[in-house]
């Protein structure tokens, strides 16, 4: 079973996607804390990692940046989400290593088919 980790401070938000993904036959880690996200995904090494831009203490792009710096960590993708995406933000989305984001409000099954995107994606992360 392929487990997904979500990062939203929206607890509500967070609620939801982790049921609508679980039903999707996934084991789903769910996290409300963005300071303490690096040190779980290190723990517990998710298939996919889901996580909000725009969280207090540390934005999503801090996070990606932050797990480029752990070699067991660039192989995980990332999905980013976001309520208040601007085009800007494909440039910092690239140089976090993400490449995909939803834009919420999302349809569940939107994360779903990125999910599955990504598990038919190559690695590439010995080529940046």
């Amino acid at each position: 079973m392929k487990k997904i980790m979500l990062i939203d401070d929206d607890k509500d938000f967070l609620r939801e996607l982790h049921e609508v993904l679980e039903q999707g036959g996934y084991d789903v880690v769910s996290v409300d804390d963005s300071e303490k996200a690096v040190e779980i995904i290190k723990k517990d090494k998710p298939d996919v990692v889901m996580l909000d831009i725009k969280m207090p203490k540390k934005s999503g792009f801090d996070i990606a940046s932050e797990l480029k710096y752990f070699t067991e960590m660039l192989d995980i993708p990332i999905i980013a989400m976001s309520g208040y995406y601007k085009e800007d933000f494909n440039y910092l989305l690239s140089i976090c290593g993400i490449k995909r984001c939803l834009k919420k409000p999302f349809n569940p099954l939107d994360a779903i088919a990125e999910i599955e995107e990504c598990f038919k994606e190559p690695s590439d992360s010995h080529s940046s």
